[in-house]
């Protein structure tokens, strides 16, 4: 199969790729008026599961009303449409899928309240985010936006400028990713993931003020997490214990959860994954393939209704 896509669904109806165009005048074009999804698909078993659909659907839409952006579907019609471009499409692999809605051309004037607004949503075949797993990430120079000047909690284009420099910083110094800290200092997040440290047999993760955005991945695995009765805590990480975990992981929709080794140049331990990362992402790994009981409604079938 291509890794591009036939089909898009575009305003509300899946059209041909070539038929799904914007103007260059666009608004999101020039000013980052858009808030996106990332949502993965697992093929397994004969059938596409989409993990947790409507939660990310949900966050899309929170996203648009904290920005302005006045959604012109409901969060059944996206889930509808994506859906449908995924049967459109016919994959039988697994895939990543993109919805995104964003503020069309309409000059201008940065008040786009009365701008045409449009949604999108296209999916490709993906397997890996990372080249290789087990990373080796450093501390960034650049600070994570800060909730006084944007919304970090907003998944939207214009915050992923601050991601995008971060991570060809580390590229260019040898790092697979970078890790920032908040405006006070304080670990916030990796480039395009959340981050967990276990130390002292508990295991912590930043908390929402700390300017991250709410991922749906980090809220799996402290659900996954608590099940498995492991002691897991949100608060505030100092730098310095980065350096002193047990273990540190990454977790998000396309890195799903991925051991950190080492943090600029030291490294976590011995060096190697950690017994309760292991655990973690192997429950990750069943809960979106559909093998979790407890969680069985994270999935959302492609094809079941068709056979």
């Amino acid at each position: 199969m291509s890794e591009e896509p036939e089909y898009i669904w575009f305003d509300g109806k899946v059209v041909p790729a070539s038929e799904a165009k914007i103007s260059v005048k666009a608004h999101a074009l020039h000013y980052g008026t858009a808030v996106f999804e990332g949502i993965r698909a697992y093929y397994h078993n004969n059938e596409l599961l989409v993990f947790r659909l409507k939660d990310h659907i949900r966050r899309l839409l929170e996203s648009a009303r904290m920005l302005h952006l006045e959604p012109t579907f409901t969060e059944e019609e996206i889930q509808d449409g994506i859906i449908a471009l995924l049967k459109k499409n016919g994959f039988r692999t697994s895939v990543y899928i993109r919805p995104i809605l964003f503020v069309g051309a309409g000059g201008i004037n940065l008040d786009y309240r009365k701008h045409p607004k449009h949604i999108a949503a296209f999916a490709f075949p993906f397997s890996a985010y990372f080249e290789r797993s087990g990373l080796r990430v450093c501390v960034s120079s650049w600070r994570r936006i800060s909730p006084m000047s944007v919304i970090p909690r907003a998944k939207s284009a214009a915050n992923y400028l601050n991601s995008c420099v971060a991570t060809i910083e580390a590229k260019l110094s040898g790092y697979d990713e970078a890790l920032l800290l908040d405006e006070g200092g304080r670990v916030s997040e990796g480039a395009g993931e959340n981050v967990f440290i276990v130390r002292r047999g508990v295991i912590s993760t930043p908390p929402v003020y700390s300017s991250i955005l709410e991922g749906i991945t980090r809220d799996t695995v402290i659900t996954l997490a608590k099940d498995s009765a492991l002691s897991i805590e949100e608060r505030p990480i100092d730098r310095s214990e980065l350096y002193t975990a047990e273990e540190v992981f990454f977790t998000g929709t396309a890195s799903e959860v991925e051991p950190i080794l080492q943090i600029d140049g030291r490294k976590i331990r011995d060096g190697e994954p950690g017994r309760v990362t292991g655990q973690l992402k192997a429950a990750y790994s069943q809960a979106v393939r559909g093998e979790s009981r407890k969680h069985a409604d994270w999935v959302t079938t492609v094809y079941a209704k068709a056979r």
